[in-house]
């Protein structure tokens, strides 16, 4: 039976020790600041303990405290256990990781994870790099964890995750806005619909809409979402997302200026 260490029992960790228990994995936890009181959970009040005889040690415990733990467990862990680092962090810092653990013995895996873990459990979708990754990949087959394997060193799955974060969080910052000024001018219903009727049609053609759109009509949509911001502030709907769209827009405009000056000269 493959032992198998959390650490971190919060929201996601309390999930992933519940998902692999109930895949027939031994689960071992680790968190001084929670409990999850459960069969088939065996929760350690030491580290050292929780990581004895695991094959794989996932780490859930949050961005701040990630690099500290992990070098603890590393100290702990069997040659050729696998350190798995679900939380989210830099490239650099998950590439800074594998080196200490590779020197340890330990093979490291930065996983990224894809979606809310509450929605789907243990079978998030995750993108994993690193010199330990098809060995979690292999790991977590048993309880049926979607992992895509991405070539190239450990960074590699974490660099992905916060390209996905920029369009996922900025998209959500721009629904706010818009939604939440629609709903001060009472046209909430309306301005919800006409989202849904964007985003049900081809995805891929909108994405290149928007992106040839903007270059090529920078000025005059950069005049729009001017008077848009204005009449937000009128409002009195903050227009953090209106102002970046600006700025935008303006460096689109001074990009193309500079490429004709540029063509100008050499002509």
């Amino acid at each position: 039976m493959t032992i198998v260490a959390i650490l971190g029992l919060g929201e996601a960790g309390a999930i992933y020790a519940r998902g692999f228990r109930d895949a027939g994995f031994a689960v071992a936890g680790y968190d001084p600041f929670a409990t999850v009181g459960e069969p088939g959970i065996r929760q350690e009040a030491e580290l050292t303990a929780a990581l004895s005889g695991a094959e794989l040690v996932v780490s859930l415990v949050g961005a701040r405290a990630a690099a500290a733990v992990a070098n603890e467990a590393f100290a702990g862990m069997a040659a050729g256990a696998v350190y798995a680092d679900l939380n989210t962090g830099s490239p650099a810092l998950k590439e800074q990781l594998e080196s200490e653990a590779s020197a340890s013995g330990v093979l490291f895996a930065d996983v990224a994870v894809l979606a809310p873990v509450p929605r789907s459990g243990v079978r998030t979708p995750l993108m994993a790099s690193g010199l330990g990754a098809a060995r979690f990949d292999e790991l977590v087959k048993a309880a049926d964890t979607p992992v895509q394997v991405v070539d190239g060193k450990a960074g590699e799955a974490a660099g992905r995750k916060l390209l996905r974060s920029v369009f996922m969080k900025g998209l959500a910052a721009v629904v706010i806005e818009s939604v939440g000024a629609a709903e001060l001018a009472g046209a909430e219903t309306w301005l919800r619909e006409q989202i849904v009727a964007e985003l049900s049609g081809d995805a891929e053609a909108l994405i290149q809409r928007l992106i040839d759109g903007s270059t090529t009509h920078a000025a005059r949509r950069a005049h729009e979402v001017a008077d848009a911001k204005e009449y937000l502030e009128d409002l009195g709907q903050p227009t953090w997302m209106s102002t970046a769209t600006i700025q935008w827009f303006d460096q689109l405009l001074a990009t193309a200026d500079a490429a004709h000056t540029s063509e100008g000269a050499r002509a």
